[in-house]
């Protein structure tokens, strides 16, 4: 007789599993039932699935398909009027999946070597040579035109065409002095991902920081968060992340931490639960957790007070699901981003569907990814704005990707680099970036 899907380590709550009554108001927002129209592809669909897995049915190779099609964006959470905690049940379940079933060996070869590499600052800074001289013989052009690699190997495909075109690298200070009357101190996360393919915006984070009257305290040891690990139910790997995480800002002697990146943000204010069952670390992370704030949640919170110069640009705004489905978190970029003198910013339709990127996402799952991020670009394209603005290096890469794919001028930026450019008086075509180097 085979095993039950679930074993007795935290499998998915069955209260919460009860908590869902399959009215189908998550449905339009899953982007994998819009999709496919699939109903064990959507929320409810899986969350019968865990349901089947806690009544003793093992964990088929189709089960995980579906648990794996999902992008863990949270729309659901947001548009569900019973409050299910969809968030919590998923992850729970990957971590079952990750524990209990035998992947194919390509699939986990794939996984192994993403997970060997990108929770590593150091081991992404070491690609940044070699990318940066590929990059520069314009033989990535050649092969996103071709289909040759896309049939071949769709996930080393996908990793080639999300490649950001590498900017200098710039090294944020472990230690950055207000401006002007000090108010405070806070510690910032410099993440992986971001710190390597996008350092641009963590000097930005740092110097609006410091121009709102903050000192800024940047460990350089600092390593990953674990956002990825926790997201993708590696949990031990997470839980060591987050530790040590823990350590390293407590030993800079900083109780509120500032983030720039959504996923990273979302994971680090689930630490209490990450690490519920550690004794030692259990009350750490709780307090840990309660005082991280996204970089707009922080400046709205505490009040602006550097001038705002005119930044005359029209932008859509891309919420990043982990920042507004997973944390809440819609309001408070908006608002710094109208208060830029002469900005107008434009609304995107179907603003609730995730863009593809997911973590890792959209190389585990190419096609969907590619298909959800055209469906947001062509969205993006229609709103006429030249400058997509979001709060996440993922959703940056993706859109970017996909403007390319449909051959149409986009260019990308992090919120907090249109704040910067506007405090320190930036012209608007200094703003962003595209794959064109522009």
């Amino acid at each position: 007789m085979s095993e039950p899907a679930f074993d007795d380590h935290h499998p998915p709550s069955a209260a919460l599993v009860g908590d869902c009554v399959h009215c189908g108001f998550c449905l339009p927002t899953c982007p994998t039932y819009t999709l496919w129209g699939e109903e064990m592809d959507s929320p409810r669909g899986r969350i019968y699935l865990m349901e089947m897995g806690l009544g003793g049915e093992p964990m088929t190779p189709e089960m995980v398909q579906h648990f794996d099609a999902c992008l863990g964006c949270m729309a659901c959470v947001t548009a569900c009027p019973s409050g299910v905690q969809y968030d919590k049940l998923i992850e729970a379940t990957r971590a079952q999946v990750e524990r209990r079933h035998h992947r194919p060996a390509r699939d986990r070869l794939m996984r192994r070597a993403i997970f060997s590499v990108f929770p590593y600052a150091k081991r992404l800074h070491a690609l940044r040579g070699p990318l940066r001289a590929y990059q520069a013989t314009g033989l990535s052009r050649w092969l996103r035109r071709g289909r040759l690699l896309r049939r071949t190997f769709p996930a080393l495909a996908a990793l080639e065409s999300l490649a950001p075109e590498l900017e200098p690298f710039e090294q944020v200070p472990e230690q950055s002095s207000a401006q002007g009357a000090k108010r405070g101190t806070v510690g910032m996360l410099l993440g992986c991902v971001q710190r390597e393919f996008f350092p641009g915006v963590n000097a930005a984070t740092a110097r609006v920081l410091t121009a709102e009257g903050f000192d800024v305290i940047a460990p350089a040891g600092q390593g990953c968060c674990g956002a990825l690990s926790v997201h993708n139910g590696r949990e031990e790997e997470a839980q060591s992340f987050a530790r040590k995480l823990i350590d390293t800002f407590a030993a800079g002697g900083v109780e509120q931490v500032v983030v720039n990146a959504a996923g990273c943000g979302s994971a680090m204010k689930e630490y209490a639960d990450l690490l519920a069952d550690d004794p030692v670390y259990a009350e750490r992370a709780r307090g840990f957790a309660e005082g991280v704030r996204d970089i707009t949640e922080f400046l709205v919170e505490r009040g602006t007070v550097a001038t705002r110069h005119p930044l005359p640009v029209m932008i859509a705004y891309h919420d990043a699901c982990h920042l507004g489905h997973a944390q809440a978190i819609r309001t408070q970029p908006r608002a710094l981003l109208r208060d830029i003198p002469e900005l107008l910013l434009r609304e995107i339709a179907e603003a609730e569907l995730c863009c593809g990127s997911a973590g890792i996402y959209n190389i585990l799952q190419p096609e969907a990814a590619g298909e959800l991020g055209d469906r947001k670009a062509r969205n993006v394209l229609a709103t006429g704005a030249p400058l997509l603005v979001t709060a996440n290096p993922g959703c940056l890469m993706q859109l970017a990707a996909s403007a390319e794919r449909l051959g149409a001028q986009l260019k990308v930026a992090h919120t907090v680099e249109v704040l910067d450019a506007s405090i320190r008086g930036l012209a608007a075509d200094a703003v962003g970036r595209s794959r064109s180097g522009a």
